[in-house]
């Protein structure tokens, strides 16, 4: 609409706010098991909840492909009385066929779209379809992570082979079309927010959201924000909505999705390699990482794109197709940066000048899939360097490069991906994000068949938009098990049971240059842990008023309140403390003096229980807590604390990390703290 016509729009009774479109982007089997969720355990969290059944899980996502096997509907409960859902018919969808008791709903939404990009939406011209059907592949695989059916056999063209599931098989699932692929793939605020309201309407139990905007970030009542402002009105309807953390790390203050209301999600790894032997022709065998499938090896002479010192390296990204010299032979290049795209379409021109393969040398230790079926291994700088030697040392170096295999346990480790993007919150440091970090690495999982870059129906992608949708499953199977938990208790039972250090005992790294120990803002509250989340102890439960609360210490006016929350909001005439937010983890940006907060937390185990806390943080940060013994009956079933935190620091730092645990012998609730001391200046 005209300025105008938004203006007068504005004027009428019933309308909140009218605020300008923009966009957001998608955020691009082995790992259920590795999460101890094993469909043959009768005592997990997957069988004490029926597998989800009943519980409906909503996706904002790129559409679904429902015809794949993933989607079949076979031994699925009834469709819920309370749904109110529809399956929308359009191009190449029929509503009547598409949807069954597994996929109960499907809707498109692209009205916001069209009216910023000013003309109607050539299907044709973007490869897409005018209907809830996914073109792209991202919300296929999103939804078979969070609540597919059982497939047996899949793979990847032999790789990753077993059977592929979701992780709340037995739910229900509807799909919100709301990204399409122009300009490489876009999302209207506009349709995110109706999808938002629709969802609501529908009746849907938890929203998977597997998009981030752009830094810098919006603040929660500002319009031009559609994920804070649609994901506040869910959760106080009771619906949890779980969102990517974005995929812009390893740099700080990358995190996106921050609200506190959101379950934010960073990507970490799972215990599965794919080791593909180098044999150089001195016999000496090297191991790298790949996704060379077949049965054949490849050999032929290995050689480096050497050049005079005067002139700029060769690197992996300056590859080109008019390289003839790569024809016939096997490319070894060191890569220069982590941009995965780069890196494709190098590999791509190795492919177009006629090479037969590439050994890609970089930083990151773990192994990223690159975008086509082409031989493509990668080693670290350490064996590229070592091969380099080899070549330097003979005039006719050669290589054989053979299939990948399948390798799952030790000594593969659990880490933060190098693309998860990081916190502190850019725009609300004392609220700690990302909350949660799950498998989203080389997620094995359904694609529509069409797909000339993988094989079969079946791809493993990467992204915090696969780890978004595990942790959802996740909740619904909590859902399940716990109708009555608010989002909040939700929530807090999955960040304060996450996993800190390895189940064999070591600690949890996060990728980047160079890899660290992983700390809150890597993971929050750790990997998750979800058969610990289904007995939590104690949680650190929320409702409305809390998050109002929230916005108050913000500083956000009434009105501005009024315009999220939609209802009359008078903030106390003394600004409330950020810090007294009752959620799970504790973060102070910018610690001056001793500062004292209070939190509440309510017990969900045994009525009868008797929880101590310990502290553990590094030296120089002090912490107390007030009472040190929290004793529950059946008359006191929640109970209020407070800490005190000071600093022996007298010069500006970084964050110092550490944690508050409650524990009653049997349950752990940690809670992660994360500490920067800020001395006042004085020049004068």
């Amino acid at each position: 609409m005209t300025k105008a016509q938004a203006l007068k729009l504005s004027k009428l009774p019933g309308v909140i706010h009218v605020t300008r479109n923009r966009f957001y982007k998608v955020q691009t089997t082995r790992s259920w098991d590795y999460l101890g969720l094993s469909s043959t355990s009768l005592s997990n969290l997957l069988n004490k909840s029926k597998m989800g059944n009943g519980v409906i899980i909503g996706l904002l996502d790129t559409g679904i492909w429902p015809e794949l096997e993933v989607f079949n509907d076979e031994n699925l409960g009834p469709i819920p009385s309370r749904w109110r859902g529809v399956c929308e018919s359009g191009q190449h969808f029929d509503g009547a066929k598409a949807c069954n008791r597994k996929l109960i709903g499907a809707r498109y939404f692209i009205s916001g779209l069209e009216a910023e990009y000013g003309q109607p939406y050539n299907t044709s011209e973007n490869d897409d379809y005018m209907s809830p059907r996914d073109s792209s592949g991202h919300g296929t695989h999103t939804s078979s992570i969070a609540g597919g059916s059982f497939v047996a056999n899949a793979s990847y063209d032999g790789l990753g082979l077993g059977t592929v599931r979701g992780g709340a098989p037995g739910a229900h699932l509807a799909m919100y079309k709301v990204c399409w692929r122009l300009y490489g793939g876009v999302c209207a605020d506009a349709d995110v927010l109706k999808a938002f309201d629709e969802a609501i309407n529908d009746g849907v139990d938890v929203l998977s959201v597997s998009l981030a905007a752009d830094i810098p970030l919006y603040s929660e009542v500002d319009h031009r924000g559609s994920i804070p402002i649609g994901s506040f009105h869910a959760v106080a309807k009771g619906i949890t909505v779980v969102c990517a953390a974005g995929n812009a790390g390893p740099r700080a203050e990358t995190v996106q999705n921050t609200a506190p209301w959101i379950l934010t999600v960073a990507a970490s790894t799972v215990d599965r390699s794919f080791p593909t032997p180098i044999t150089l022709g001195n016999n000496q065998t090297i191991i790298g990482q790949a996704m060379f499938t077949g049965e054949d090896t490849v050999s032929a002479a290995l050689v480096y794109p050497e050049v005079s010192d005067l002139m700029p390296p060769r690197n992996c990204e300056s590859l080109s197709s008019n390289d003839d010299w790569m024809a016939g032979k096997i490319v070894l290049c060191f890569a220069s940066d982590y941009n995965q795209s780069l890196l494709n379409d190098a590999i791509l021109s190795v492919k177009a000048a006629g090479g037969l393969g590439v050994i890609v040398s970089r930083s990151s230790s773990n192994y990223y899939p690159y975008a086509m079926n082409f031989p493509c291994l990668q080693v670290t700088y350490e064996t590229g360097t070592q091969i380099l030697y080899y070549i330097r040392s003979t005039s006719n170096p050669q290589v054989r490069l053979s299939p990948s295999r399948t390798h799952i346990g030790k000594p593969v480790s659990t880490n933060v991906a190098y693309f998860s993007s990081r916190g502190p919150s850019s725009n609300v440091p004392a609220i700690l994000k990302p909350d949660i970090a799950a498998p989203g690495v080389q997620i094995l999982a359904a694609i529509p068949p069409f797909d000339e870059t993988t094989t079969g129906a079946f791809a493993f992608l990467s992204g915090t938009s696969m780890a978004t949708p595990h942790v959802s499953g996740i909740v619904a199977l909590l859902k399940s098990l716990y109708p009555d938990w608010s989002p909040a208790a939700i929530k807090s039972a999955i960040i304060t049971t996450g996993l800190t250090s390895h189940q064999s005992g070591g600690p949890i790294f996060a990728e980047g240059e160079p890899p660290k120990l992983a700390d809150p803002f890597d993971f929050g509250g750790g990997i998750v842990n979800p058969n610990s989340a289904a007995d939590p102890g104690l949680v650190y439960d929320m409702n409305t008023e809390n998050y109002v609360h929230y916005l108050c210490a913000m500083g956000y006016n009434n009105s501005d309140i009024f315009q999220l929350t939609e209802h009359p909001v008078v903030c106390p005439s003394k600004q409330p403390s950020i810090l007294d937010v009752n959620l799970p983890s504790i973060t102070i940006p910018n610690l001056k003096k001793p500062t004292i907060l209070t939190r509440t937390v309510t017990n969900v185990g045994p009525v009868n229980s008797k929880y101590k806390a310990s502290v553990e943080f590094a030296s120089g940060i002090n912490v107390a807590v007030r009472p040190e013994t929290l004793i529950f009956s059946s008359r006191t079933k929640a109970i209020s604390f407070s800490v005190m935190i000071s600093s022996a620091h007298n010069v500006n730092a970084g964050y110092y990390f550490g944690s508050l645990t409650w524990t009653d012998g049997v349950h752990v609730v940690r809670s992660p703290i994360s500490v920067r001391t800020e001395v006042g200046e004085s020049f004068f």
